[in-house]
């Protein structure tokens, strides 16, 4: 029996707010190779709070505002050649994810395509409240809860690939289910095959970042060259029957692909490096080997894994009172003096409840924490310093006041400083526990189009 041919899948965003106009040149290039899919990574902790307060305030919103964005100049190609695609950019709602991109076809003259939506990363039965209770130690009933959400795995996203969906849209599954799902959906694996799941979430780490990989943040000039970054390539994986995979990208692109940028993101967010903990799988990368087979191609080998965790990670987002941020700048002869002579102004004349935190941006504006203490010692003066205040408080009128403080020193003195920006917004804040997984039902649908083209 012939193996499975190998599997390309390319990833078009690490972040809501990426750059959207790498797509095509991933889509191109998947064509090039005979196929594949296109995974978009749009979720962060913060990402979904905020994607959960836009669906509170308008049910038909709540998914990834750049939607449209990404999917237009790629929708009609991908639906030609047969590339998949697979993303967790329907947020805080999936459905009305599916909803915009049936638009979005109707609006091109597309065919619309077989949309299928994960659920049950939401938690919000009054058992699973109960037990984040539970699991929190903390009154959550106390709590300004925006959202409660659990890390789900690659299962219903290789179902739905399985049964002929177009386009996968889930809300919060784990970042690199995004690949284990389409590796399970084209290889077959058993989902206890734990060695060849744990390449694959490898994998799927290396790719969730976008051009993390390819040099985006790998770059500091005079010390680890990158070219090209302003049309920086986004990645592509390719793996084969056992789990291996090349990390490569469009050949025509900006970046870079070495064993050092590659070896950075395997190490990114990465705990244990023995047990690297998802819903899939528990990959260890004690053992694993790098490669450059090619200019910009780095294999990945040596990946082992273990049984996937009996819990998942669960996020609960709140609303933790107001942050009140205020700047002024300050520049030419004794520019420290006079931001840090500024600051001790606006704290003196602030209540002694609310804490503030002082930055020198141009002097120091790294600190090991909000206490102030430095993460380096001062070693120059500055001629151009930009004073940074901020302070938080449950209370929206107090934290208020300092924007008003640094906005009157502009007269109040010290003198010559300038470009006053403030903001204030609601804080939100994030506590973290596991549940078991037995007790979130997850599950997928096709979603059904309401008018034909």
């Amino acid at each position: 029996m012939t193996s499975p041919p190998l599997l390309h899948i390319a990833c078009a965003s690490g972040f809501s707010g990426d750059r959207y106009d790498g797509a095509l040149d991933l889509v191109q290039e998947l064509i090039q190779r005979g196929g594949g899919y296109l995974i978009f990574e749009t979720l962060a902790e913060r990402t979904l709070a905020l994607a959960q307060l836009a669906y509170d305030q308008d049910p038909s919103q709540g998914y990834e505002p750049l939607l449209n964005n990404m999917l237009e100049p790629v929708l009609s190609l991908c639906l030609q050649h047969g590339i998949r695609i697979v993303s967790n950019f329907g947020a805080a709602n999936p459905a009305g994810a599916a909803a915009a991109i049936e638009q979005l076809c109707l609006q091109l003259g597309l065919r619309c395509p077989r949309i299928a939506i994960v659920y049950g990363d939401k938690l919000h039965s009054v058992e699973q409240r109960q037990l984040l209770r539970q699991r929190l130690d903390t009154d959550i009933e106390q709590l300004e809860i925006l959202s409660a959400n659990a890390y789900i795995g690659a299962t219903e996203i290789a179902a739905a690939l399985q049964a002929g969906a177009d386009i996968v849209v889930a809300g919060r599954v784990a970042d690199p289910s995004l690949t284990v799902g389409p590796a399970m959906a084209h290889f077959q694996w058993s989902w206890q095959d734990w060695q060849r799941l744990a390449r694959a979430t490898m994998a799927g780490h290396l790719l969730e970042c976008g051009t993390q990989v390819t040099g985006g943040y790998f770059a500091i000039p005079g010390l680890k060259e990158v070219s090209g970054l302003d049309r920086t390539g986004f990645p592509i994986a390719t793996l084969d029957h056992d789990g291996n995979c090349w990390i490569s990208k469009a050949p025509y692109t900006g970046g870079l692909i070495s064993t050092r940028t590659v070896t950075e993101q395997l190490l990114y967010e990465v705990h244990d490096p023995a047990q690297y903990l998802t819903p899939d799988v528990i990959a260890d990368i004690s053992c694993a080997q790098l490669e450059q087979t090619a200019p910009d191609v780095v294999l990945l080998t040596g990946v082992q894994g273990h049984p996937r965790p009996d819990e998942l990670k669960v996020n609960v987002c709140f609303h933790n009172g107001w942050l009140a941020e205020a700047e002024i700048s300050y520049a030419g002869i004794q520019a420290k003096e006079r931001a840090l002579m500024a600051a001790d102004i606006v704290c003196k004349r602030l209540p002694s409840e609310l804490f503030i935190r002082v930055d020198l941006i141009g002097a120091l504006s790294i600190l090991n924490n909000d206490a102030g203490t430095l993460s380096y010692p001062e070693t120059a003066p500055s001629q151009d310093i930009r004073l940074r205040l901020a302070c938080s408080h449950h209370d929206h009128q107090l934290a208020s006041r300092l924007l008003h403080e640094v906005g009157a020193l502009y007269t109040c003195g010290p003198a010559g400083g300038g470009g006053v920006r403030t903001h204030l917004r609601r804080r939100i804040s994030t506590l973290s526990c596991t549940i078991p997984r037995i007790d979130i039902q997850t599950g997928w649908y096709f979603y059904e189009p309401k008018e034909t083209p």
